[in-house]
């Protein structure tokens, strides 16, 4: 009697009511897995539901050591996601600002730009510049937010006195071109060598001096590195290179710079490649910590022998020769270190302004790269090509590159929260390896799209739906009803009545 009054319209609404919260909880299923990585449902059953149902005994000992194992991974994935500062990175006035006024967007994040002011209380302060009036003021405007206040305090402490870290400030935040950067460096040099100067008769009377000297050997290596980055941007390169060489002779200890990058960045520019290879035959070291500007260089001097002749159609006939071997193994190499890279490289994904601090093998440090490297593998003929052709065959060799890695570590599980830190909300953060779509997304997808057509098709032909829902529900309660006469047959009449009635 029940399925004989309900009526076509009652099916419409049953079918769309069910399409549209199916609907809904698809896209919030979609937006959250977006934003954060995971099913909202998955993680809602494992965090909450499944402690209910399924009884995870806290105090036993395999739980304690689970958890133990747990904090070891944590604190060996903070130790694999740890933040570099970018060689190359850009000046804030001049270029990021620039940026800024143009497009409207700002292109470092507050995580970025926080780290930054972290490096610059490191290596321009010291303990001792409460006792020098224009350091003191400088001291605080490291640690000032706002940008204005930082070039007004550094304009204060120039009134007291010369002050080559005001200078430095300057120079990074209020120039508005390379050229007024450059000018505001070679101010802050002279400052800084009569400093460094000084500091260096005095570092062993004490600990203070010594502190004092190693604030000034930072401040002056720093403003060095940056007037050889202004004679690179203002195309005197040669100038650059030789800047960078004495640099690295006179410091050789202090490789926390990275000025080696700037180097070989510069040489490529000059096509040098003799001395590029030279550079990577004494930093592509197994000893010495990897970046995609060695990995990729060396992918880059190895196709460059063989790429304006290469042709995948003759190597697939022919095989591959030694010297094109050496080339594909050196590309899976790199690509294997930061597989990021080759897409950006190849053009398929947009480049934005790298930030001031990078990742390494993550999208941070991609983008770094190609931002400088661009140029030079388009100069080499067939690089590209020779890239496209081979960089995918890198992902057959590790099929699992977050349990284990071919050349190298496996791939670190935090990159893409950390790239989510360092890198823009308007730039779309590349994940490697890509994260499969959870069955929870794809269930409300397959719902949702079910019961919209049922609900279409409901509305055209109501009639027709509607015996096909009546013969639906009557197969599905057959078994229920054979059930009852089942039960019917065997009771007593009376006992029946009687339970009828309860």
């Amino acid at each position: 009697m029940f399925l004989n009054t309900l009526t076509p319209k009652f099916y419409v609404a049953l079918t769309g009511t069910s399409s549209l919260i199916s609907g809904l909880i698809l896209i919030f299923e979609w937006w959250y897995f977006r934003k954060y990585g995971t099913s909202f449902i998955e993680q809602v059953s494992v965090s909450h539901l499944r402690p209910l149902l399924g009884g995870v005994d806290t105090s036993s000992p395999s739980n304690t050591s689970a958890s133990n194992g747990d904090a070891d991974s944590s604190r060996q994935s903070v130790s694999e996601c740890k933040v570099w500062r970018n060689p190359l990175n850009l000046f804030r006035g001049a270029e990021y600002n620039r940026y800024t006024w143009v497009t409207g967007r700002e292109p470092l994040t507050y995580y970025d730009m926080n780290l930054s002011a972290q490096d610059h209380q490191t290596f321009f302060t010291c303990d001792s510049d409460h006792l020098r009036p224009a350091d003191a003021i400088m001291q605080k405007a490291w640690r000032e937010r706002n940008p204005q206040a930082r070039i007004t305090a550094a304009h204060e402490a120039l009134d007291l006195e010369e002050c080559a870290t005001a200078y430095v400030l300057l120079a990074e935040e209020e120039a508005t071109t390379i050229v007024e950067a450059e000018k505001l460096f070679k101010q802050a040099l002279k400052v800084g060598e009569i400093c460094y100067r000084r500091s260096q008769q005095l570092q062993h009377h004490g600990a203070q001096y010594e502190a004092q000297h190693r604030r000034d050997t930072n401040v002056l290596v720093y403003i060095k590195r940056r007037l050889a980055m202004c004679s690179r941007k203002l195309g005197r390169t040669r100038e650059a290179v030789k800047m960078m060489r004495d640099l690295m002779k006179e410091f050789p200890l202090l490789s926390m710079f990275n000025i080696h990058e700037n180097l070989l960045e510069s040489l490529l520019e000059l096509q040098n490649y003799a001395d590029v290879q030279a550079v990577l035959a004494k930093y592509d070291d197994i000893s010495l910590p990897k970046s995609a500007t060695i990995c990729y260089t060396a992918a880059l001097l190895k196709a460059r022998a063989v790429s304006d002749k290469f042709s995948p159609e003759a190597a697939s006939r022919r095989g591959l020769s030694t010297a094109e071997m050496n080339a594909v193994e050196a590309i899976h190499r790199a690509v294997e270190f930061n597989p990021h890279v080759p897409k950006y490289l190849l053009e398929m994904k947009s480049l934005i302004l790298p930030p001031e601090h990078i990742l390494k093998r993550g999208d941070s440090e991609a983008i770094a790269y190609t931002f400088f490297h661009l140029q030079h593998w388009k100069r080499v003929e067939g690089a590209l090509n020779l890239l496209h052709c081979t960089w995918e065959g890198t992902f057959r060799m590790i099929p699992y590159p977050l349990e284990k890695g071919h050349l190298f570590y496996p791939y670190p599980v935090c990159t893409e929260t950390a790239d989510r830190e360092l890198l823009p909300m308007f730039h779309e953060v590349s994940v490697y390896p890509k994260k499969e779509l959870p069955f929870f997304i794809l269930f409300t997808a397959g719902l949702c799209s079910f019961t919209a057509m049922l609900a279409l098709l409901t509305h055209q032909f109501p009639e027709l739906m509607g015996v096909f829902a009546k013969a639906f529900l009557s197969t599905l309660f057959a078994p229920l009803n054979f059930i009852m006469e089942k039960v019917e047959s065997i009771l007593p009449s009376s006992l029946w009545h009687q339970l009828t009635r309860i």
